[in-house]
């Protein structure tokens, strides 16, 4: 499998990035980034071996050249994002659901659909979050954006046959222990002690909205649903 990552450096990204490398049925992995992979982001040692970097400074656009690259790459894992705390409604809807959507529509521009066979389609993978609103009638903002992105990224691929939407929604992300160094790049001082202090009382009292990095990719701990024409993942 080729598969393309988007926000590999961030709290989600990077575990998944990580799992991609150690994963033997992935042959390739193109992520698309801002800058190089900073130096203090632990990675398996057969990680450039296996990874292009795509230094994209607008994630809004791609040239004909790149969107057809893309094209030829079997899966999206779109995990870029921000916090939409101290973030106004239109930079977060620029981060979450017009990125996003910019790619999905590069990638149909490269030509994924006629490169797809019939029962092996191109999947589009979006990392969401628990209570994201697809009806866009939530009172939190973030809510109402991703579940915009979650609605409008299944109309698309099923409108296109050969391109698969697939929804994660999981809860509040922690940090991976297993790597110190990833907490102070990754988090504020102040998120980094709220994971402290919320940390033991999520995982006791509402287990359902923890999701420790260690575990992200334990499929058999999710419940998988189908919404709008699009798989969602609980984890």
């Amino acid at each position: 499998m080729k598969l393309i990552v988007t926000g590999a450096t961030g709290v989600a990204g990077l575990n998944i990035y990580r799992a991609a490398v150690s994963d033997p049925s992935i042959t390739s992995i193109t992520l698309i980034m801002r800058r190089e992979m900073p130096s203090w982001a632990v990675l398996p040692p057969n990680a450039s071996d296996k990874t292009t970097t795509i230094i994209q400074k607008d994630f809004n656009t791609y040239t004909p050249e790149l969107a057809s690259q893309l094209a030829k790459h079997d899966a999206v894992i779109w995990a870029l994002g921000t916090a939409s705390q101290g973030v106004n409604e239109a930079d977060y809807t620029r981060i979450t659901y017009e990125y996003p959507m910019a790619l999905a529509k590069a990638l149909k521009e490269g030509g994924v659909t006629e490169r797809r066979m019939e029962g092996n389609p191109f999947r589009f993978v979006y990392i969401s979050g628990e209570s994201a609103d697809p009806t866009e009638k939530s009172w939190q903002m973030w809510a109402r954006v991703k579940g915009r992105a979650e609605k409008h990224l299944a109309e698309f691929c099923n409108a296109n046959p050969g391109m698969n939407a697939h929804v994660i929604r999981p809860g509040y992300f922690f940090s991976n222990k297993n790597f110190p160094q990833d907490a102070p790049n990754q988090r504020s001082s102040t998120l980094i002690f709220l994971d402290k202090m919320l940390g033991p009382a999520f995982s006791a009292l509402t287990p359902g909205l923890y999701t420790p990095q260690d575990e992200f990719q334990k499929e058999q701990k999710a419940e998988r649903v189908g919404e709008g024409g699009v798989d969602v993942l609980y984890i």
